[in-house]
């Protein structure tokens, strides 16, 4: 994401021509988390009054259900909502990603990087287009996809608009949102049989278009603001998946048994959703300290690190909630370290000193050895820390390959930080289960 000029030309095009080139994407991780034969739908978006909670909510692990046995973390109702979270966080943070690489290129319609940003957020897309026809059938699949491609373009209109200070192709824009929200809303009321109620829908919709175009103000104006405001928009997204998957739960019972609501499926969809943006805002952060050479009193490198450390303080929180404030104030001190290692190990790979990454990659294996333990402990041994640490070690290996690609300039970087973000709704399953059967 390079600082370069302002002016964007015809990302639209850009947009259409890489969608229409990109097919299915039958290995996406997160879509495979729903039950067999029924992968989460996916729509996107979620009526305002079901905005995500703020991150430090603590997982409703503490709030037992009436009948616990009836419950499960891996549930199809738990799986359905996870993988809608998964998938629609990832549309906001590769959306803004690709608008925010594309107006750094100039509009450059052959940037290697634009392109390469978009087909990993057109990646989502057919990912979102494939879980709506495993549940909806393909003609609803398709439909899906044409909807949604479409309502990415009226974004990338409204990126060009305020770009370009074209104040009449921003209010068509917003016009062409609008009508977006209204099919969208019929849509899916229609294929759930009214389960999810289109008025209701419609409401989230335009929150939705509400946060990622202000989150597109501060990446025009190159505003550290910027990364906070789209983490607002991600967050939007935990509400959205919970009503969708509500509502999906509701008209397809025998599909999805079990309940949206219930402690395992609140404490899993928690987790996928902070550990998830964790990878995110880390790979957005490492990103920006490396395009400003490291200078980290950069404004816009500190905009990126105050919201990946509102994320580290929100999982603390989530940690202290089931574990006491001593435990999450320790987890905090364990996170903020093994952050620091990957900023060591950016730092190695950028100025080649291969004694300091090795050294990087030395703390990070004490980490997980520690993290490792420190679950086993406060768990009082349902989450072992064998069974933890190679997850652990699949978190560094892939954020640690992404980090490589962006300091090389490697196209590769935009695929590989989404391979990073979808392990995580696995680590997310394993340390829910674990925190289910520790406080049950």
């Amino acid at each position: 994401m390079r600082k370069s000029s302002r002016t964007i030309l015809a990302l639209a095009a850009t947009i259409s021509m890489t969608a229409a080139a990109c097919g299915s994407d039958s290995n996406d991780a997160v879509t495979t988390v729903a039950p067999v034969a029924t992968e989460a739908p996916a729509e996107t978006d979620a009526p305002a009054e079901t905005d995500a909670p703020v991150a430090t909510d603590a997982p409703a692990a503490t709030d037992a259900p009436a009948e616990p046995a009836a419950f499960a973390t891996d549930d199809g109702a738990s799986s359905l909502r996870a993988a809608l979270t998964s998938l629609l966080q990832e549309h906001v943070y590769l959306a803004g990603g690709a608008f925010e690489t594309a107006i750094d290129a100039g509009g450059d319609l052959t940037d290697p990087e634009t392109v390469a940003a978009v087909e990993a957020l057109d990646e989502n897309t057919v990912a979102l287009a494939d879980a709506v026809g495993s549940v909806a059938g393909p003609e609803n699949g398709a439909a899906f996809l044409g909807l949604w491609r479409q309502h990415i373009g009226f974004f990338v209109d409204y990126t060009l608009g305020e770009a370009t200070g074209n104040e009449e192709m921003k209010t068509q824009a917003l016009s062409d949102l609008e009508g977006y929200q209204q099919a969208a809303g019929a849509f899916f009321e229609e294929i759930t049989g009214g389960e999810i109620q289109a008025d209701v829908l419609i409401g989230g919709l335009a929150a939705h278009v509400n946060t990622l175009t202000l989150a597109i103000d501060a990446m025009v104006a190159d505003s550290p603001e910027q990364f906070e405001l789209l983490r607002a928009a991600g967050q939007h997204m935990f509400g959205a998946a919970n009503l969708l998957a509500t509502g999906i739960v509701a008209a397809l019972p025998d599909t999805f048994p079990g309940a949206t609501d219930s402690a395992p499926a609140e404490t899993r969809a928690i987790l996928t959703n902070l550990l998830q943006e964790h990878v995110y805002l880390a790979g957005f952060a490492l990103e920006q300290a490396i395009d400003a050479g490291g200078d980290l009193e950069n404004p816009i490198v500190g905009g990126a690190v105050a919201a990946l450390d509102i994320n580290t303080v929100a999982l603390a929180d989530v940690v202290g909630s089931v574990a006491g404030p001593e435990n999450g104030e320790a987890f905090l001190g364990l996170w903020r370290q093994h952050i620091g290692f990957f900023v060591d190990y950016t730092l190695g790979e950028a100025t080649g000193n291969e004694e300091m990454k090795a050294q990087a990659l030395t703390d990070l294996e004490g980490y997980q050895q520690a993290a490792g333990a420190f679950f086993e402990e406060i768990t009082g041994g349902a989450i072992p820390a064998e069974a933890l640490i190679p997850g652990l070690e699949e978190h560094v290996r892939t954020l640690t390959l992404a980090i490589d690609s962006m300091v090389a300039g490697d196209v590769a970087a935009f695929s590989q930080l989404r391979a990073a973000g979808q392990h995580m709704p696995m680590a997310a399953l394993a340390l829910a289960t674990g925190i289910v059967a520790a406080t049950s």
